[in-house]
């Protein structure tokens, strides 16, 4: 052992936890030190080749190695300003870490130290050893490797390149097949400077199943390993996952007929957008005019005459514009094959409406069924499997699918999860963790994994994760024409990340790449919270945080208003705007109006309305639980919506929340409302499928694990609306079984052939009224600002919205939206509307829906009547 003291036994009290990393080596010359950095004692990096490094009776064994530390100048010891703004957490006042200097005769040894086992100590005066401790490595590895920012990775035409810069070694494993043992094994080349191997091949090597076997140190494990483990980089994968494959994007084989040629939709405006949420399995899982085989699949999305193809041509005639997929990347949850697969087996719909049976049988077999909603990545940049009809056909299928919707008229977007994968450290679902261990992921203080997400979180601050996910979304734009892209738990983003992509996607052209990547919408959850939040790591991608951008976020103020409560309360029963409480006057009603009208006015922070006290109010100066309601600084920041696959459906919501003896006709006619206050509002309009036809979950809450029978997409009304399925599953549901059952067992609840029609024909005309005129979608905050008001209606729980269409809309003055949330007949006064030219709009006049139609203007008085629970369009002509 080397070193400046001989070893001495530990001082009483010493901290020597290996199994912790609470020291940071942030760039090559610098370690942030837990602590004060005391200028009597001796620090030192302790390395060993051979990850050995063991702690006995009070100093360290193994094969020991030193690289000397000093206290760095500016302080000393503590960290620069730059280095303070770089590691904003490491600087925050509860943080107290010092800084240390890599001794310059030692700075050779760096790179070497780095591939093995790190440990940092702290030695006292007298050499006795008083802190030994692992080493968080991402900070030095950006800093050493910037160089492989621009290398190829993954299959790059002539052979195969992984970034694995702390490896011992890498071997490519090619394989004879999917599943035989038959391989060969050849040596990867190390690039000293970029920390990536390589290895060239013949053409021969197309089609091969291959994995790298990387021999590194892995802190999990304690020691140095060889972990087989597929392409962080693939682009295709054996059924299962265990095995990338070597593929060409471009091979014809691949493509289906026309794909090179696809015509897409025509591109619009993120805030012009309306999209619609679909899982790919509920698409057609219960869909009878679908062939079996093909049920749940990609292949769905290319029958024109199945029940679902239908209805999305028919909801994009209305002016749909998106839909929105799922996760349908590779994800971990679900078996590939059919065969592998366990589906539940009781007869679920022959029990009664309110039992707890349906759940336990779906509870049985929810590890091994066709069903999960995907936040569970395995490989980013490789289709899921199990959607497709042979998982080995899955690259065409997922194009086949693409140009299917498209050919509907619909443009497609992508749910994409790069926030946490499946899984970290030496488990069999970890892939990043175990090509470059302690990298890809966010490190809490003491070197565990954070999980704030829910698994393993990835850190995208550091600049291969970071790079992984912009050379991601560029290969699903350029190779399979995805036209927008969702990204899951976007605020533990960096905003640079998500810019990043943005600005990657805009240098695609049509004659370079076959994309406009202009065209593509970007849009996420910038939710603030867990490790990151508050900016205490970086700047996040959160919705204050990417207002001007124009990437959306999602608007959880005018959710919260219309629905009522939030998702987190216990008592389901909180009314909101639309869900009953305009029936209740009072201040609470008073300010839903106000995050309603914000809402519709794009959520814009600088929007000035009238607000509840009477007086002039900014959105920012509206409160949202003790922060400030509007954010955006352009509509195209918003995402307007009121059901997502999270929480309760819509029509669920409002079982929970409306008088149990509400008739059916009103429970249609509050869902209608609830929707239009997001179709005819400002920004990009988000709706979940089936809201449109009442769609129900039985109440549940998470579905994300509850089978096809609980998140059952009813195509025929004859079927129903999924609600009466049973009791939700226990695991998120049971504490509110009490209110579900007695609801769950009342066939009044149930809708029949005539709601759900008549709540698809209101959404279809809400559609084709946000459709009919540009004033929907005015584009800037200054426009919304000089053209959207909301003049005083003159009774709770009814809001008059006016836009001003002169010069935007050819046909139209202005046009005016009354929302009647109250159970009685309104009849606000608009005094610029005496003697006006005013009607209700066409659409709406030539509804079949009687009640609507009893809503008329009356110039002489200015005065614009509206039916109980219902929304009213008017246009003003010159």
């Amino acid at each position: 052992m080397d070193g400046n003291l001989p070893p001495q036994p530990a001082a009483p009290g010493a901290d020597a936890d290996l199994s912790r990393a609470t020291a940071q080596w942030i760039d090559r010359d610098t370690v942030a030190w837990r602590g004060a950095v005391a200028a009597a004692n001796h620090y030192a990096l302790a390395y060993s080749p051979r990850g050995d490094i063991g702690y006995d009776r009070g100093d360290l064994t193994g094969d020991v190695r030193l690289i000397r530390l000093t206290p760095a100048p500016d302080g000393p010891g503590r960290l620069s300003d730059a280095q303070k703004a770089a590691w904003p957490h490491l600087a925050s006042p509860g943080a107290a870490y010092g800084a240390l200097t890599v001794d310059p005769r030692d700075a050779g040894l760096v790179r070497d130290a780095l591939r093995g086992q790190v440990v940092a100590i702290e030695r006292g005066p007298s050499g006795a050893l008083l802190t030994a401790t692992g080493v968080q490595i991402p900070g030095v590895l950006d800093d050493l490797y910037s160089g492989a920012a621009t290398v190829p990775l993954g299959p790059t035409g002539g052979g195969l390149a992984v970034w694995a810069p702390t490896a011992r070694q890498v071997e490519l494993a090619l394989y004879d097949g999917p599943s035989t043992d038959r391989r060969t094994v050849h040596r990867m080349r190390r690039d000293d400077a970029t920390g990536v191997w390589s290895a060239d091949g013949p053409a021969s090597w197309r089609g091969r199943h291959y994995t790298y076997l990387v021999t590194v140190y892995a802190p999990a494990a304690g020691k140095i390993v060889t972990n087989e483990v597929t392409d962080p980089y693939s682009l295709s994968v054996s059924a299962g996952s265990g095995r990338s494959q070597i593929v060409d994007l471009d091979d014809p084989s691949l493509r289906p007929e026309g794909w090179t040629a696809l015509k897409k939709p025509p591109a619009v405006r993120q805030d012009q957008a309306s999209i619609y949420e679909l899982h790919v399995r509920d698409f057609s899982a219960s869909d009878a005019t679908v062939p079996a085989a093909e049920r749940g699949t990609y292949k769905a999305f290319t029958l024109t005459g199945s029940a679902g193809m239908t209805e999305l041509r028919s909801l994009a005639e209305d002016g749909l514009t998106h839909v929105h997929l799922l996760p349908v990347f590779d994800f971990a949850t679900v078996p590939d094959r059919k065969a592998d697969r366990t589906e539940p087996g009781c007869d679920l719909a022959a029990l009664p409406p309110d039992s707890d049976r349906q759940q336990a049988c779906v509870a049985e077999t929810a590890a091994k069924d066709s069903f999960n909603w995907g936040y569970d990545p395995l490989h980013h940049t490789v289709p899921e499997g199990s959607y497709a009809t042979d998982p080995d056909r899955r690259i065409k299928e997922f194009r086949e699918m693409v140009a299917g919707l498209n050919g509907a008229g619909l443009r497609v977007v992508m749910d994409v999860v790069y926030n946490h994968t499946h899984a970290a450290g030496q488990e069999p679902t970890s892939v990043l963790d175990r090509v470059v261990p302690g990298y890809y992921h966010r490190l809490m203080d003491d070197g565990t994994v954070a999980a704030s997400t829910c698994c393993a979180n990835t850190a995208p601050e550091h600049a291969m994760m970071g790079r992984l996910v912009v050379d991601s979304i560029v290969t699903w734009a350029k190779e399979y024409k995805v036209d927008g892209f969702r990204f899951d738990l976007m605020g533990h983003h960096p905003k640079a990340n998500i810019l990043a992509v943005r600005e990657a996607l805009d240098a695609l052209t049509p004659g370079k790449d076959g994309v406009d990547g202009t065209s593509i919408i970007l849009y996420g959850e910038g939710w603030n919270f867990g490790e990151v939040a508050d900016g205490t790591r970086f700047e996040q991608a959160t919705q204050a945080n990417m207002a001007g951008t124009g990437i959306g976020t999602f608007s959880d103020r005018l959710r919260d208003a219309v629905r009522g409560g939030t998702p987190f309360d216990a008592d389901p029963g909180v009314r909101g705007f639309g869900s009953g409480l305009g029936d209740e006057p009072g201040d609470r009603l008073a300010h839903h109006e106000d995050l309603v009208k914000l809402g519709l006015a794009g959520n814009l922070r600088d929007f000035t309305f009238t607000g509840s006290s009477g007086t002039p109010v900014k959105g920012s100066e509206v409160d949202y639980n003790g922060g400030p309601a509007g954010y955006a600084a352009v509509p195209g920041d918003t995402v307007t919506y009121v059901d997502a696959h999270d929480n309760e459906t819509l029509f669920d919501a409002l079982v929970f929340k409306l008088p149990k003896d509400t008739p059916m006709a009103d429970r249609v006619r509050m869902q209608s409302l609830s929707l239009a206050t997001v179709l005819l509002g400002q920004g990009t309009a988000f709706v979940h499928a089936g809201s449109e036809r009442l769609r129900s979950k039985s109440l549940d809450r998470n579905s994300y694990d509850s089978g096809d029978w609980f998140n059952r997409l009813l195509w025929d009304c004859r079927q129903g609306n999924g609600f009466g399925g049973g009791l939700p599953p226990a695991k998120d549901n049971e504490a509110r079984w009490p209110y579900a059952r007695p609801l769950l067992a009342d066939p009044a609840l149930r809708p029949g052939c005539a709601a759900i029609r008549a709540a698809r024909a209101r959404f279809g005309e809400l559609l084709r009224i946000r459709r009919s005129s540009p004033a929907f979608s005015l584009g800037s905050a200054a426009e919304i600002g000089r053209r959207v008001s909301f003049p005083p209606s003159g009774a709770p729980g009814v809001i008059v919205m006016r836009i001003d269409a002169a010069g935007v809309d050819p046909a139209n003055q202005a046009i005016y939206v009354v929302f009647n949330a109250t159970g009685k007949t309104a009849a606000p006064a608009v005094p610029a509307l005496k003697g006006a030219r005013v009607a209700l709009h066409p659409v709406q006049a030539a509804s079949d829906d009687p009640v609507v139609r009893q809503a008329s203007a009356d110039p002489a008085t200015g005065t614009l009547a509206v039916p109980a629970r219902t929304v009213a369009v008017f246009t003003e002509t010159p």
